[in-house]
């Protein structure tokens, strides 16, 4: 139950974020995005860091994993974030959230169990990500071109899938606040830090909110996630992917992006196999 959970409390964060992202990455540009947010991050970090217990000796494959959990989540966020620079949250988010399928079939890859029907189920709601995804486009934003933001979407859900289950491991080792801490240290060093050395850091006053919303769900997202993750990484990593379906419904709420069937018909299984795994962990 608290992988079910641990998945959920990330997807609620996640769209959070991908929401502020998106609207922000069309105000300051998504490398300026990406520094706000990493440095925001940072600082919340760094408090539970702070306030937490300390790990002990870091091995080899510890370094291993914080090195390849916080590259893939810098750069799978600057993708995602030109991604959704270029096109509807809609079209972004379920491609996106294919990262939880990536990063549960290399967990099962690498040895952890996973019963029969919450294999088929995980297929279910990977399927209603697939369609979701592929869906035709109704009333493109001005200038789109789909290819640009799915390609890059794509290639995002990778990073972000590689990162999500080299988190996972770490997460059964580490405190929260050291699990949590590679893609900040990461993002600010190699992003906020040049860019501001080299004054092409951006921020207005209607990106504040966003920005600094942003960097917050990202690291409650990534702490419900790791919380989860120990209990069942396969489980927390699909479940948490559910973030693209909750973003999805508040963009067509709250940006009037319009949803076709198909795409209506993908989110129906994801919020069923979401339902129908949900019951099953808590019997």
């Amino acid at each position: 139950m608290i992988a079910v959970l641990g998945g959920l409390g990330a997807a609620l964060m996640w769209a959070t974020g991908t929401l502020c992202s998106a609207r922000s990455s069309r105000i300051i540009g998504p490398a300026s995005v990406l520094a706000w947010v990493m440095l925001t991050g940072l600082a919340a970090n760094l408090a539970v860091v702070a306030v937490g217990p300390r790990p002990g000796p870091l091995s080899g494959s510890d370094l291993a994993l914080m090195l390849t959990a916080g590259v893939g989540n810098v750069l799978g966020l600057f993708l995602a974030y030109s991604a959704l620079r270029r096109g509807k949250v809609g079209l972004v988010a379920p491609i996106l959230s294919t990262e939880g399928a990536i990063a549960a079939v290399l967990a099962v890859a690498t040895g952890e169990a996973l019963g029969v029907a919450s294999a088929l189920l995980l297929v279910v709601m990977a399927s209603g990500v697939v369609l979701a995804a592929v869906a035709p486009e109704e009333l493109p934003v001005p200038g789109e071109r789909t290819s640009a933001p799915v390609g890059l979407a794509t290639l995002a859900a990778l990073s972000f899938g590689v990162s999500l289950f080299a988190t996972g491991r770490l997460g059964a080792s580490l405190p929260v606040g050291w699990t949590l801490l590679p893609p900040r240290v990461v993002g600010v060093v190699a992003v906020t830090i040049p860019l501001a050395l080299t004054r092409r850091l951006r921020l207005t006053r209607p990106a504040v909110p966003l920005v600094v919303t942003a960097g917050l769900a990202e690291v409650l997202g990534f702490a419900s996630y790791v919380a989860g993750a120990r209990h069942g990484i396969a489980v927390a990593a699909v479940l948490a992917s559910q973030f693209a379906a909750i973003a999805s419904v508040a963009a067509y709420v709250l940006f009037r992006e319009r949803l076709t069937r198909l795409q209506l018909g993908g989110v129906g299984l994801i919020v069923l196999g979401v339902a129908a795994l949900t019951a099953i962990k808590a019997s």
